[in-house]
């Protein structure tokens, strides 16, 4: 992308390029149609006219017109895969200009992937709609979005943070490289049941026709079955001589066919997703990355034959040993030579070569998947940073601080800091004036930068630590639990963890909302006192000003925050601005006089 240029306009134009691209393979499409007709039309009249020339000229123009068929049909097949690639590379930045615009709602939210009890998933909105999975995968294997989701869900160690930050801005400085490895994963997805398949069969022992007798099988078999059709064919044997002959073939190839049933079912019709594993493979070993992290993916194998070549050999045997489904076919060719057992024998060697880096094949995928998903976060907002990462327990700092999932337009960002052990910042503030958006604008970015992707700052810099939160609680009807219940189960592994003197950062919302404010004042207020104690870090947006007189207490671990609303009449404006110090204004009763309330 040009520097002057923008997201926007680096999309709209590969939109316009791959546009005018189909349209000219568009139109070779209907060419081709019309030549197959054509030279259909000429075997059919030279065939006519020269019928009665001879039967070597009926066969010559039967053979060279049909091998100028078949060149036409290979050529078709191969404009109507660029046409399929160009069409997927086109469907990609069309995608690209809906996600800009924040219309991402339709795409897969990755629920499935939210554990049950997260330590902070459901506050931070990691899965679900409008998430943050929503928002930045861009993977298309399964194993893709499943190790994606677990960057989102727990924090890498610092150097391989910085690892996947150096791989993320080779890949988002080659964005066009990366789309087109997009383009080959999401025609065929490859799925985790694929991989369970292969790598069940690679585990497998090979005992099916593995004697040395088999190979003399393999050949021989076929010169006896093509000598005795030989024979047929020039009127030596009789017809129902070779009739009971070809049952005697079949019966014995159906029988030594019949012992694969297994690996077949195993391996049948893996072709599509064997083929993206080959074009994302191939497409990845092209390119010359300076990253190291990239670099030792492309050669991890570290033999002579790239995976991509041993994962072709792959896909033309399993795609030979699916002439199966075609009944007529397959009856020929395995009645006559034994289509299966050179097959069986194919894989097997194939197998013993490939044994121990087949199953690294897809992780591969995923690590590219995850980290081009980071990479166009990054690419399509410039003006992220990525973060430092610190050394010390606990730091963290950054300025111009906004919320990832919020459209630009509407992002107010904020300058913040805590440092040390033993800290807790209270943000005190009216309803809807920002609490718990920058609490989460907090969390996600640290969630962000823990992966090793860019963040919705100016600069950050953030020491790893285990993030963990209260802010949205549910009850839930299956345990048949109360919403304060569910909150004091939350708090309980927070504390736990805090008595265990792990490296935590606490955020919290609301403490203790489901009791009357007697209990919950006084909770708090035990609870923070604790906190302090055991050396914690911890974040807490709270209405309750009174907690803030904590600070003279504690004047070396809290430290006072608020949002304020500015009133004028009947009438609240927010700046959604932090500011120091306590809270002076609160807006519950205007907002309650708005809908009736006499007060």
């Amino acid at each position: 992308m040009n520097e002057q240029q923008s997201p926007e306009q680096f999309y709209k134009q590969a939109i316009n390029l791959f546009d005018n691209q189909l349209q000219n393979l568009y139109k070779k499409r209907r060419h081709f149609v019309w030549q197959r007709f054509l030279v259909f039309m000429a075997i059919c009249t030279l065939v006519y006219v020269c019928w009665n020339y001879g039967a070597e000229i009926t066969i010559a123009i039967i053979i060279f017109g049909s091998a100028a068929f078949l060149f036409l049909v290979s050529k078709d097949v191969d404009n109507k895969n660029n046409i399929r690639n160009l069409e997927t590379l086109l469907s990609i930045n069309k995608d690209e200009l809906q996600y800009l615009a924040q219309n991402f709602t339709d795409k897969y939210n990755g629920q499935s992937f939210e554990p049950a009890h997260h330590v902070y998933a459901k506050d931070l909105d990691v899965f679900g709609n409008s998430s943050l999975f929503q928002f930045i995968n861009r993977c298309n294997a399964e194993q893709g979005m499943q190790l994606f989701a677990e960057r989102l869900l727990s924090p890498l160690a610092k150097d391989k943070i910085a690892e996947q930050q150096n791989a993320i801005k080779a890949i988002r400085n080659n964005i066009n490289w990366w789309q087109q490895f997009q383009a080959y994963g999401r025609i065929n997805r490859a799925t985790i049941n694929t991989e369970l398949r292969i790598n069940k069969w690679i585990e497998t022992e090979d005992k099916l026709y593995v004697d040395d007798v088999w190979k003399i099988v393999l050949y021989i078999y076929p010169l006896i079955t093509s000598t005795v059709l030989l024979l047929y064919l020039f009127d030596i044997l009789p017809t129902n001589y070779f009739s009971l002959l070809v049952f005697i073939f079949f019966i014995l190839s159906s029988a030594i066919s019949r012992k694969l049933k297994n690996v077949y079912n195993l391996l049948s019709k893996l072709v599509p997703e064997i083929s993206t594993l080959y074009n994302q493979l191939s497409w990845f070993e092209k390119e010359k990355f300076d990253d190291a992290f990239l670099y030792g993916l492309q050669h991890a194998s570290g033999k002579e034959k790239s995976a991509s070549s041993n994962i072709k050999e792959l896909k033309n045997i399993l795609g030979r040993f699916d002439l199966r489904l075609n009944v007529f076919a397959f009856f020929i060719v395995n009645t006559f030579f034994l289509w299966d057992l050179w097959q069986i024998t194919a894989l097997n060697k194939w197998k013993k070569i490939n044994k121990q880096s087949a199953t690294n094949w897809f992780a591969t995928i995923a690590q590219v998947e995850a980290a081009g998903s980071f990479a166009t976060l990054s690419f399509n907002n410039p003006d992220w940073c990525f973060p430092q990462v610190g050394d010390d327990h606990f730091t963290l700092s950054g300025t111009g601080i906004g919320h990832p999932l919020i459209a630009k337009k509407n992002t107010v960002v904020n300058d913040f800091s805590i440092s040390g052990m033993a800290r807790v910042d209270l943000i005190t503030g009216s309803n809807m004036a920002g609490k718990s958006t920058f609490l989460r604008s907090i969390g996600v970015n640290m969630i962000l930068a823990y992966a090793g992707g860019c963040v919705c700052a100016n600069n950050f810099t953030v020491s790893v630590a285990k993030l963990m939160s209260s802010m949205r609680i549910e009850d839930d009807l299956a345990e048949n639990t109360s919403t304060f219940y569910a909150e004091l189960k939350k708090l309980k592994s927070i504390i736990d963890a805090v008595n265990r003197d792990e490296k935590v950062f606490i955020l919290l919302d609301e403490i203790l909302r489901g009791t009357n404010s007697l209990d919950r004042h006084a909770g708090s207020k035990a609870l923070i006192r604790q906190l302090i104690k055991r050396k914690a870090i911890a974040l807490i947006a709270t209405h309750d000003i009174e907690l803030s007189k904590l600070e003279q207490e504690f004047p070396q671990s809290i430290k006072n925050y608020h949002f304020d609303v500015q009133v004028n009449g009947e009438e609240l404006f927010f700046d959604y601005k932090l500011k120091q110090g306590i809270c002076q204004s609160m807006n519950a009763s205007i907002l309650m006089k708005k809908i009736g309330i006499d007060i």
